[in-house]
């Protein structure tokens, strides 16, 4: 007997979990692996925002909060809409939650009817489609080619529009591709958006800070302010200031979405943990220099990265704009035969070839709605980047050329 519900049988487990996985396990049988699976910061948290926390857990702060997050850190929150992304926002407009993740979750538990559909830019981040499904709704993938450099254009969300969409979803920089729009073709979308008012907008803009060569990040809410009503403005502090595993997030909407997505958080979650919450109060409010310092970093390894690759021959990086992520083009490698004699299909065959061979763990970009491609993150040494571009250079130059057959 099954206790399992059926909505889980269409739901995917995390592919990127899932190659991290894979590659830890190939680990613990003894053999040397890198694991370029999972995307975070490789820094420690910086010590004036642990330290936050510490005191706060020592001064008392340890008990339930609002559902929406306590009062001082939804002003910080709104402060820094203001000041760094041009947006008018009052700390009501603001909601709290453990990770920009949940956030989104709240987002579409509370707005998803069954069948309602959400446009899917591909390539995605991987929980997108899988939470949307989870939820009732149903992923509409809407490719966004390389040579667009992977941005959703109006023509193509034009078409993805049906009379049951009810969420476009923008993630910049993107993850996986980097991707970083300019206003002009945000402007371009909202015009789109603007013949079709039943379609609400989820920017995802949790790596605005990690944004390469001198670009300015717009985000979706300066860009499109007629458009207010409609769009959920989400980030958090994972990605800029190193707390992956502090599990804050935070978003501005407008206020009949973030009372809903209250309402589903209270009656999950209740609340992010009180000292979580000063720690974050202590990122946004505190000394900003570490972005600077990780954003030069992150470019320097993209740099890295996006150089060893071209000199790999039968795979393409175009430079990503933005992210920690590299979104290596493998089509060149689909139908050669591995050393074993095994002829490489998909991406996915190529990736696992890459873990098995390479001892390299990567994500396919089949997880991704687009292939033939794979992922790697950026976000380790240049130590470590270096080997592993080196074992993948050998994997690559281990292949010989096979004719798929029937």
């Amino acid at each position: 007997m099954s206790y399992v519900a059926k909505r889980l049988a269409v739901v995917k487990p995390s592919a990127s979990m899932a190659a991290s996985q894979a590659a830890k396990a190939l680990r613990a049988t003894g053999v040397d692996v890198i694991d370029l699976g999972l995307g975070e910061p490789d820094f420690p948290t910086p010590a004036h925002i642990a330290q936050a926390a510490h005191e706060a857990a020592l001064a008392g702060e340890t008990l339930y909060t609002a559902a929406a997050g306590t009062p001082a850190l939804r002003q910080q929150i709104a402060l820094k809409f203001q000041r760094e992304n041009g947006l008018d926002c009052a700390p009501e407009d603001v909601v709290v939650a453990n990770g920009a993740k949940q956030i989104i979750f709240n987002a579409l538990m509370a707005t998803l009817d069954e069948g309602d559909e959400a446009i899917l830019p591909a390539p995605y981040f991987v929980s997108y489609p899988e939470m949307v499904k989870l939820l009732g709704g149903v992923p509409v993938v809407a490719p966004c080619r390389a040579e667009n450099g992977f941005r959703l254009t109006p023509e193509v969300l034009d078409a993805a529009i049906t009379p049951r969409t009810k969420w476009l979803f923008l993630n910049m920089p993107g993850n996986p591709s980097g991707a970083v729009y300019s206003q002009e073709e945000l402007r371009a979308l909202g015009a789109v958006l603007a013949k079709h008012p039943q379609v609400l907008v989820l920017s995802d803009e949790i790596y605005e800070h990690i944004i390469f060569d001198g670009r300015e990040f717009i985000s979706w809410g300066r860009a499109c302010p007629e458009l207010k009503e409609r769009s959920l403005i989400v980030n958090g502090v994972a990605k800029a200031y190193a707390m992956t595993g502090w599990r804050v997030g935070y978003a501005m909407g407008p206020a009949p979405l973030v009372k809903a997505m209250n309402t589903v958080q209270s009656q999950s979650v209740t609340s992010v943990a009180a000292p979580m919450q000063a720690a974050a109060l202590a990122a946004l409010s505190g000394p900003q220099d570490c972005i600077a310092r990780f954003r030069e970093a992150f470019q320097r390894r993209r740099d890295l990265v996006v150089d060893r690759v071209g000199q790999i021959d039968g795979l393409t990086l175009s430079a990503p704009e933005g992210a920690f992520y590299a979104y290596i083009g493998c089509a060149d490698l689909i139908g050669r035969r591995t050393p074993a004699g095994e002829i490489l299909a998909d991406d996915t065959a190529v990736s696992n070839y890459l873990l098995k061979e390479g001892h390299v763990g990567s994500v396919p970009g089949a997880a991704y709605g687009l292939s033939p491609f794979f992922r790697i993150s950026t976000a380790t040494s240049d130590e470590v980047l270096t080997e592993a571009l080196d074992r993948i250079a050998r994997a690559v130059g281990a292949l010989d050329s096979a004719e798929v057959t029937a």
